[in-house]
């Protein structure tokens, strides 16, 4: 088993920026590829970004490319999502999630994640 805890999430203003993080315990973090999700009222969960297991390689939504950037530190068993020029469409409750697949290319699909956080809501004002 794997338990996941985010933070960080709060109010923040249009074009600021805003870290998430990730907190794991249980197994061994590095057998895990990381991926973050969100879901915005009314609308399905979707992917956003994720990072192998050994933090080689990243994969990233359209939507956030050049905005957001994933990382890792498996010392402190901990990831990251960096958001930087938020935009109101970007609130949503943000879940990071680990996925035993992902050693080279990290998986984007929900159903290769196993494990998942609680959520952490973020709100974007205009």
């Amino acid at each position: 088993q794997v338990q996941l805890v985010e933070s960080g999430g709060g109010l923040v203003q249009a074009g600021g920026s805003q870290r998430l993080s990730c907190a794991a315990s249980g197994r061994t973090f590095s057998w895990y590829a990381m991926g973050w999700f969100r879901q915005a009222q009314g609308k399905e969960r979707a992917f956003v970004a994720a990072i192998s297991k050994e933090a080689g390689n990243t994969d990233y939504a359209d939507s956030v490319k050049g905005r957001f950037t994933v990382s890792r530190d498996n010392a402190k068993n901990t990831a990251y999502l960096q958001m930087n020029s938020l935009k109101p469409e970007d609130t949503a409750v943000y879940y990071c999630a680990a996925s035993p697949k992902g050693t080279y290319i990290p998986p984007a699909a929900i159903y290769e994640y196993d494990y998942w956080g609680q959520g952490t809501q973020v709100t974007v004002s205009s």
